[in-house]
């Protein structure tokens, strides 16, 4: 009797869109199921790739040209099946090849490889010793008689050149030397440990020594121990293990576990404090979504220190009462921490958390803790979208408004974008916070495509900051070192330092100075990789840039003169530090940026310091400008209000009003009331006096005219196509390719023309980084499906050519920067 065969829907691990069907062999019928990863055939190598779906035999294919899975990697599916339409939609639209996405999703270094190892035949040690075959292919003989299975990296490394490849493929098929594949496992697997536990009816012999008998009490007493724990108490138990379970005493089992990311335990919260009347309405009405288990979103739109995280807390707690999972995304690692130790102190174990700043491992057994349904609360950064849950019954996503929550590279994603399709899907409720949402939001709220939940107030009745606006034109008579602080700003330090409080200096900007140039002959300090200046960092003595990394001593001589007169422009919180430690050399100062928080613990140090009351003044980058709840910070200086202001970009001012507006927030959480000394030159700018007054209704009513005049979102959606080349010219004429299509499609299909506006093709305002030359083409439409189908038919029309020219075209959906 013939059984019928099987087939599965594969997406694989390599940039193309499509997906492809593969016969699944009898042995592997019963153990395979979507979700799965597998190892198949691809052209000639082997991938990883991923099933979607079990098919019927495919009427369009020659079963004999059907491949075969050749292994199954997992015991259990990496995914859930009801993740798949979401890895489907964000391929769609992303224009995303979907292997790379479901990759994209899963935690690093898990992923197989192939390997291709190759070894003399006996046709090939015969010829090694009559030296046959010409003097590239002797050596190659030679190399591996003395040397033995080589992979072909090795084999370059030890004939001390490039071996191409074509002489070792004509070498195999005559038949000198042969070439096995062999699978090479991801760089992340499971850690394993051994455990100890006595022997079950063993009789205890009368003659133990010391060491063996008190380990044997150990064991008995606490049960299964593992060989590490019980090592801390007897050094030698490795060994004294090992030969104890040789002579029947006890029993050595090896068991995996999960290496621990949270590092320090956390005392239980058993009693959640009181609700205010608008946290309990906001908490009411979300647990009526979370019981229709009916796809919404709202938006708590809620002032600094509002209680937006008790909101959170209640509706996780509502969500893990009916049987569902929650998954609670923070914008940035910085803000991790904090709400991960509120988290675990209410909910307990049940919580993991994904980040980047995970080790692979951890990642790997969080992702894998979540997959075997050990959690049921997943806190994490924009990739802890793709947690492996279920069931989900709510998505939060706390400073929806954070540019962090965008993807810039690979697949361009926008996390709190793809939180509520996943809640969609799920059909979960989507409960996106903020004091500043963006403006895309909260028009969606005014337009009843989303529900507004609104925290007026401050809990404990706590006032918001009063704030000083100080004008820098004015001040002309401060000092040249320290030009940046006001004398209001340095009296309100001293003042504070005195009473034995905390302040916070905010400047978005890191570094030292930001503009070095020659005062000979008035040359900047440029990347040789970007078309930007390089930033100065004292502490490294070097300049650096904030873009590809590329560094110069601090020594450099002007390369345009040769002078070494450098003078140093510009402003970074580096130099503000230095400025601190001149101005109050008592003070105890921390400065946190990514200089200072780079290094594996370095961030959650500095908070914890902070928290401590360890540090009286903190100077920082936008990291600490949002989420944080520092009680003994009374005192918030803005050096400069401006930096965001300037940038060439629509969204310039919004930017800056968030920034400005959770800053100020950080202030007078604690018994104490905030100050803030907001420094600007531009004191009458809407955004700055909006900002200062925590006025979000008020800065929305005069920016979205222009959003409105000039067709950008929330009015229209924008998709921009960023073309990168060796060449400047062949960056431009590749754009101008695209663009000229657009155009013509425009012209041949009046939907289009109607709704869609192309822009450009320009140089970008970045034009080259990493040294690759920018133009940008920007799509306006006035629906997401019209500029989804003329995207499609570009890239159907002009990628052959493009690929011909040597310009790489990326597609940014829903973009944030304009850089």
């Amino acid at each position: 009797m013939s059984v019928s065969k099987q087939y599965v829907e594969v997406a694989v691990c390599v940039p193309l869109e499509k997906t492809f069907h593969y016969e699944v062999p009898p042995a592997f019928c019963d153990l395979i199921e979507k979700g799965h990863r597998i190892w198949v055939p691809f052209g000639n190598q082997q991938v990883t790739g991923y099933v979607l779906d079990f098919l019927p035999p495919p009427s369009h294919i020659s079963p004999k040209k059907i491949l075969h899975i050749l292994d199954v990697l997992d015991d259990i599916p990496v995914f859930p099946e009801n993740m798949i339409p979401f890895f489907r939609w964000i391929a769609r639209y992303y224009f995303h090849p979907i292997g790379e996405v479901v990759r994209g999703g899963l935690p690093n270094g898990i992923n197989a490889a192939t390997v291709q190892t190759i070894s003399l035949t006996e046709k090939g040690d015969d010829l090694q010793k009559k030296r046959g075959g010409n003097h590239v292919e002797s050596r190659i003989l030679d190399t591996l008689k003395k040397n033995g299975t080589l992979t072909l990296r090795k084999l370059d490394r030890c004939m001390g050149c490039f071996v191409t490849r074509s002489v070792i493929y004509r070498m195999a098929r005559s038949g000198s030397l042969s070439i096995t594949r062999n699978i090479k496992p991801g760089s992340v697997t499971p850690k394993w440990e051994w455990y100890l536990s006595a022997k079950k009816g063993a009789d205890t012999p009368t003659r133990l020594s010391d060491a063996r008998l008190r380990l044997l009490n150990v064991i008995k007493t606490s049960q299964e121990t593992s060989i590490k724990a019980l090592k801390k108490i007897i050094p030698s138990a490795s060994r004294l293990a090992r030969l104890m379970a040789e002579d029947g005493l006890v029993e050595m089992v090896r068991r995996p576990v999960y290496r621990d990311p949270f590092g320090e335990p956390i005392e239980a919260d058993i009693s959640a404090p009181q609700l205010t009347a608008e946290q309990e309405k906001a908490v009411l009405e979300i647990r009526r979504g979370i019981e229709r288990e009916k796809f919404e979103t709202y938006l708590l739109h809620g002032v600094t220190a509002s209680g937006k995280t008790e909101v959170y807390m209640r509706a996780t707690a509502d969500a893990l009462e009916r049987g569902k999972e929650a998954l609670v995304l923070v914008p940035e690692i910085a803000l991790i921490s904090q709400t991960e130790r509120c988290f675990r102190a209410r909910f307990g174990n049940c919580v993991a958390v994904l980040h980047s700043g995970l080790t692979g491992g951890q990642r790997y057994d969080q992702w894998m803790r979540i997959r075997r349904k050990d959690v049921r609360v997943v806190i994490g950064a924009r990739s802890a979208v793709f947690a492996p849950f279920d069931n989900i019954g709510v998505v939060i996503v706390d400073e929806e408004d954070d540019d962090s929550y965008k993807q810039e590279s690979g697949l361009r994603y926008n996390g709190r974008d793809l939180a509520i399709v996943r809640a969609k899907y799920a059909g979960a409720v989507a409960l996106l916070g903020s004091a500043t949402p963006s403006l895309s939001t909260y028009h969606n709220c005014l337009g009843e495509k989303f529900q507004r939940l609104v925290l007026p107030n401050r809990v404990r009745k706590q006032v918001l900051p009063a704030v000083t606006i100080v004008d820098l034109k004015k001040k002309e008579d401060r000092s040249r070192d320290v030009w940046f602080f006001s004398d209001e700003l340095k009296e309100a330090m001293k003042t504070t330092l005195d009473r034995g409080e905390q302040a916070l200096l905010f400047l978005n900007r890191r570094g030292y100075a930001s503009f070095p140039m020659c005062a000979r002959c008035g040359s900047a300090f440029r990347c040789k990789n970007c078309d930007v200046t390089l930033t100065y960092h004292q502490k490294a003595n070097a300049y650096r840039c904030h873009y590809c990394g590329f560094s110069r001593s601090a020594t450099s001589a002007c390369e345009v003169c040769g002078s070494d007169k450098i003078i140093l422009l510009g402003l970074g919180t580096e130099k503000v530090e230095n400025a601190l430690k001149k101005l109050f050399p008592k003070a105890r100062v921390d400065r946190m940026d990514r200089d200072t928080t780079s290094r594996k613990g370095s961030l959650l140090k500095h908070l914890k310091e902070i928290r401590k009351g360890s540090v009286d003044i903190v100077v920082g980058t936008q990291m600490v400008a949002k989420g944080h709840h520092f009680p003994g910070i009374t005192l918030v200086g803005i050096v400069c209000a401006d930096t965001s202001l300037n940038f060439p970009d629509f969204r310039a001012a919004e930017r800056a009003f968030q920034h400005l507006s959770q800053v100020t927030g950080r202030a007078g959480r604690g018994d104490q009331p905030g100050r803030v000394i907001l420094q600007t030159y531009n004191p009458e700018h809407f955004c700055i006096l909006t900002a200062s007054d925590q006025d979000y209704d008020g800065f929305y009513e005069k920016e979205i005219p222009f959003r409105k005049d000039l067709g950008y979102p929330p009015f229209t959606r924008l998709i921009q196509l960023i073309f990168l080349a060796d060449e400047q010219k062949k960056s431009f004429a590749g754009a101008s390719l695209v663009g000229n299509a657009a155009r013509k499609l425009r012209g041949i299909d009046g939907t289009l023309r109607k709704e869609i506006t192309v822009l450009g093709p320009v140089y970008a305002p970045l034009s080259r980084l990493k040294r690759k030359y920018r133009c940008q083409l920007l799509l306006k439409g006035s629906t997401s499906g019209s500029l989804h189908a003329m995207v499609e038919k570009l890239l159907k029309e002009t990628q052959k050519d493009l690929r011909k020219a040597g310009v790489k075209m990326i597609v940014d959906v829903d973009p944030v920067s304009m850089l």
